[in-house]
């Protein structure tokens, strides 16, 4: 079976080197929260909405339902409104500098991150990787589904994560890469629905139809 960095390898043949997230760490932060069960596309309308004041001392400034129309494209607005605030509040108690966050370790700046409201792991280490390039490997079900299918009988997502660090770079740039790398391939090939013919793990993945 492949060894994590082999798959990391196929990856780039087959889809080039990964992008990175858009953005400030602030605007990461927020369209991290966004982009949850809807498309980028929408983020994308928000983002252009709220132009040059995607910044915290505004969003701060506005009460939840003065951020929901700015928002609304991104469905669950009302929510996410509400996970926007917390986080720019989060962020104030560092005066919105990213190197005070830094200035914490990462085990104790995830656990503030999962302590706010509408933050899991997923967004959390998103947060830290993209937003503030702290390490910490983003695991979602696009990366599940395409570790069962080649074969991989992983229980947990710490062994998971374990198995998919360990002949890779221990860096944010490693980590943001080989995340963006994996959901592209879901997208492409590797989505509820498998499109197999030319996939550049087809000589050995597991899946059948």
């Amino acid at each position: 079976m492949l060894t994590s960095r082999e798959i990391y390898e196929r990856l780039i043949t087959g889809y080039g080197q990964p992008d990175w997230w858009p953005g400030t760490p602030y605007a990461i932060m927020v369209t991290a929260i966004l982009v949850q069960n809807t498309a980028w596309s929408n983020v994308e309308k928000a983002v252009a909405e709220m132009g040059e004041r995607l910044m915290p001392k505004y969003i701060d400034s506005l009460t939840d339902e003065e951020l929901q129309p700015l928002i609304r494209s991104c469905g669950f607005y009302c929510a996410k409104a509400r996970y926007v605030k917390a986080v720019t509040a989060w962020f104030q108690a560092y005066s919105y500098e990213g190197g005070r966050v830094w200035e914490k370790s990462l085990h104790d700046v995830r656990q503030e991150l999962l302590a706010l409201p509408g933050i899991g792991a997923e967004m959390a280490d998103a947060i830290l990787t993209y937003a503030f390039r702290m390490p910490s490997f983003v695991l979602d079900a696009y990366t599940r589904r395409f570790l069962e299918r080649l074969g991989y009988s992983f229980k947990t997502d710490d062994e998971r994560r374990a198995f998919l660090t360990e002949r890779i770079e221990h860096s944010a740039d490693m980590y943001g890469w080989y995340h963006w790398a994996l959901p592209e391939h879901g997208k492409a090939r590797c989505g509820k629905r498998a499109k197999c013919e030319g996939c550049v793990f087809g000589d050995v993945c597991r899946f059948t139809y």
